[in-house]
């Protein structure tokens, strides 16, 4: 294998905060050839790392990797992911042989911190071990340390945020940062960038487990690439494909409403999360969406690195009990898990909630979930008022949330125990309430109803760290999605996206990545990589223990008709589903019966190594 493939700086910086250990360490060319980076390659790094199943998520060993991509730093459009890749600390099997087994965990970050790795010299970053007091590290191209964090801990990341940065004097530092909820190890904490971008799915936990509060970067440099001319003309296809949706759909939507658009088509299809997912339509969502949103709290859009879409929103409540705060959303997760699920109506209140949970450091989706089944289960008399600490914790009622928000954050009273996520609330309160907690392999669902949607009930079910939106409907677009993750590139701006609008497509993709690299890269190629880490994480899942009982959604879905709205009385057929999952196993090349990938698919791949 070539030593002169470009595009990479060929490195990974290892930090062990146990013994405060600083190194770089060489990545194996064959690794960014199989993987790309990004997801890719951080789910390769791994697999290799924890060689046997059952580590704990919080414990020292279990790796906390930020990975971006080949494209991250680039001026390529909407090229500034990295991704977060660890064990997860919030999944299980329902058949668990090893106390601590779980799945795999990773989540995408926009913003700015990508591409400064890439500008410091390295391709990923590498954290382990746990340090014996707060800390947090500060990178300078060459030139990184482990600091004393003992007086940033406690603080939220608003504050946090605002502080770090003026203590390392102004200078241009890319920051991440975890809040109180990573601290108290909620196992859906988030890590936080620039305030309001997050890396959510628990993820924080695994960096509050390390004692680590902050990573600050700063870099100079950059990878060359390969063939500056090809470099240059796929730019330029790429910028004209970008600027000929400036006006069109896709550029026009996210500049104008970001995600929050999708808050009233939603409804209004039937496909949102409403009262704890009972419903997909919530009646008042008129007084929660984008409109309402821009006409009373927007002021200002905000972009990440090289990004035309523009889609994060910020503004400020203006009036009422929660005025003069200042924050982005709703967005559309936000939005739906702070607002329709828990059938709240009043835009500022919700407006209030998400920057709590934002500046606590909690994961909203998750936060709203467990919420939604608390008021569920409170409905039905599962639990009382004295359980909840004294919150009357009936739908809509935001005070109620608003506290219990930070209930969750600190582990005080409920909030213990609800900060352990939906499937350990639903076992220890029991009496049925199984039925309506709302996960996959313990993972909360995002905001996508599925009554009405059974491709995205595939996407939930067989998505491999649990309950995910963002995997992919069928088998090409998993595929297509984990390698858009190894690249360091925008789902959002891609042309094959969920929202079905036009973007740049894998064939330039592949053009891209072969002018940076000088590797002979095409469309099959590229989906051959993602099939490849799709299969790798599946694998780290079955050495897990996780099986096809774990493939399973909640009863609502199957037993509780929608009752308003467009889809009223859909819901997902049990065996038509079961016989639909039958299909993507023999199809993916997996056997039904365990969900294992046949051992000719992982040669086919290149994965024997996992057999």
């Amino acid at each position: 294998m070539s030593a002169q493939i470009a595009g990479y700086h060929k490195v990974l910086l290892e930090i062990d905060l146990s013994t405060g250990d600083i190194k770089k360490t060489p990545i194996p060319i064959e690794d960014i050839v199989n993987y790309i980076g990004g997801r890719g390659l951080g789910m390769k790094i791994l697999w290799d790392r924890l060689k046997e199943p059952g580590v704990d998520a919080l414990a020292p060993e279990n790796p906390l990797m930020f990975m971006p991509g080949p494209f991250s730093g680039f001026p390529i459009p909407s090229a500034s992911r990295v991704v977060v890749v660890t064990k997860s600390p919030i999944t299980s099997p329902e058949d668990a042989s090893l106390p601590n087994a779980s799945t795999v965990g990773y989540s995408n970050m926009g913003g700015f911190l990508g591409p400064e790795i890439r500008f410091a010299g390295y391709d990923g970053i590498l954290i382990t071990g746990k340090s014996k007091q707060p800390a947090y590290i500060v990178i300078e191209d060459d030139k990184v340390e482990i600091r004393d964090a003992r007086h940033y801990w406690g603080m939220k990341t608003d504050e946090f945020d605002k502080t770090l940065i003026k203590d390392l004097n102004g200078e241009r530092f890319q920051t991440c940062y975890i809040g109180p909820a990573g601290e108290n190890l909620v196992s859906y904490a988030c890590i936080l960038h620039t305030a309001a971008r997050a890396a959510g799915r628990g993820v924080g936990a695994v960096m509050g487990s390390k004692n680590l509060k902050a990573i600050a970067v700063k870099g100079t440099g950059m990878p060359n690439v390969a063939d500056h001319k090809k470099f240059s003309e796929a730019l330029r296809k790429a910028r004209k494909t970008s600027t000929g949706l400036l006006g069109g759909i896709k550029t026009g939507l996210f500049r104008n409403w970001g995600t929050a658009a999708a808050l009233q088509s939603n409804s209004d299809d039937g496909l949102m999360a409403v009262k704890n997912y009972r419903e997909g339509t919530f009646a008042e969502i008129e007084k929660i969406n984008a409109q309402i949103a821009r006409e009373t709290a927007w002021v200002r859009n905000f972009a990440c690195y090289c990004c035309h879409l523009s889609c994060k929103k910020s503004g400020a409540v203006k009036d009422g009990p929660y005025k003069s705060i200042v924050h982005d959303g709703p967005e559309y997760e936000t939005g739906t898990m702070f607002g329709a699920n828990l059938m709240i109506s009043d835009f500022n209140g919700m407006m209030k909630a998400i920057f709590d949970g934002d500046d606590l450091g909690m994961d909203i989706i998750s936060a709203g979930n467990v919420i939604g089944f608390l008021m569920e289960t409170y409905e039905k008399g599962l639990i009382s008022r004295s359980d909840l600490d004294g919150l009357d914790l009936t739908w809509g009622n935001v005070d109620a949330v608003i506290q219990l928000i930070h209930k969750i954050a600190y582990r005080n009273g409920i909030g213990d125990l609800a900060a352990r996520g939906v499937k350990a609330v639903a076992q220890k309160i029991g009496q049925g309430s199984e039925a309506f907690a709302i996960h996959v392999k313990g993972l909360e669902l995002a905001a996508h109803n599925v009554h009405a949607n059974p491709p995205r009930a595939l996407c939930y079910t067989a998505a491999n760290r649990g309950a995910c939106h963002l995997s992919g409907d069928t088998i090409e677009n998993q595929n297509t999605m984990a390698a858009v993750d190894s690249l360091g590139f925008c789902a959002f701006a891609s042309d094959f996206n969920q929202l079905i609008m036009p973007g740049v497509g894998k064939r330039l993709m592949a053009e891209l990545l072969t002018a940076i690299t000088g590797l002979d890269w095409d469309e099959d190629r590229f989906l051959e990589v993602g099939e490849r880490v799709f299969n790798l994480e599946k694998m780290f899942n079955f050495r897990e223990g996780f099986r096809r009982v774990d493939d399973q959604l909640p009863d609502r879905f199957y037993a509780e008709p929608l009752t308003v709205g467009k889809e009223k009385g859909a819901r997902i057929e049990r065996e038509e589903f079961k016989a639909m999952m039958d299909a993507f196993y023999v199809e993916r090349g997996w056997d039904p019966a365990t969900t294992r990938p046949t051992n000719n698919r992982l040669s086919e791949l290149g994965l024997g190594f996992t057999t």
